[in-house]
């Protein structure tokens, strides 16, 4: 893997979290915290929190919102992307999508295969861009959140980082 170029400054984004759940409440929302962390050790600022039941609706709603919203330039959405019958982030963001960010779930899996083995079939991570917006939909859980952040997240939303990234699609 590449690394940022040391010599420039890197650009802080605006990043919404928003946790997908029909357990977890603001009192309990480990992987929305984790990835809050996360996003500001990184220099970025949270822009927008939410957390709402997995209700394709509902889910909907928010990102709309913060697609339509200039100061939010990347969503990051926890949860609802297995593959049980309740689990319908994807079925909710991806009608929203200008374009699909293929290799971002590509790799998620890949990546997750040496920590879950086969299982990591059944995750349905996946990105894309909307509005020049960059929405991410992870696992909920924390290390799922902690490896799509560590593997592929943190450099990708790094303007510094070569020979791409995803900061130049956001203006």
């Amino acid at each position: 893997m590449s690394k940022p170029t040391p010599s420039s400054e890197a650009i802080p984004l605006r990043i919404a979290v928003l946790t997908v759940s029909d357990t977890r409440g603001s009192s309990n929302d480990t992987s929305g915290d984790l990835l809050t962390e996360l996003l500001q050790e990184a220099g970025h600022q949270l822009q927008q929190r939410d957390l709402v039941k997995d209700d394709i609706y509902q889910i909907r709603a928010v990102c709309s919102q913060w697609i339509a919203d200039p100061e939010v330039q990347v969503v990051l959405i926890t949860g609802g992307t297995g593959f049980s019958g309740r689990d319908s982030t994807p079925e909710a963001v991806r009608p929203l999508l200008d374009k699909e960010v293929i290799g971002f779930g590509e790799m998620f899996r890949y990546i997750s295969l040496e920590q879950v083995g086969s299982s990591t079939i059944q995750s349905r991570a996946m990105g894309g861009l909307v509005n020049k917006t960059l929405i991410f939909c992870l696992p909920g859980s924390n290390n799922a959140c902690r490896t799509a952040w560590e593997g592929i997240l943190r450099e990708q939303l790094d303007s510094r980082q070569k020979p791409c990234n995803f900061v130049g699609l956001l203006s």
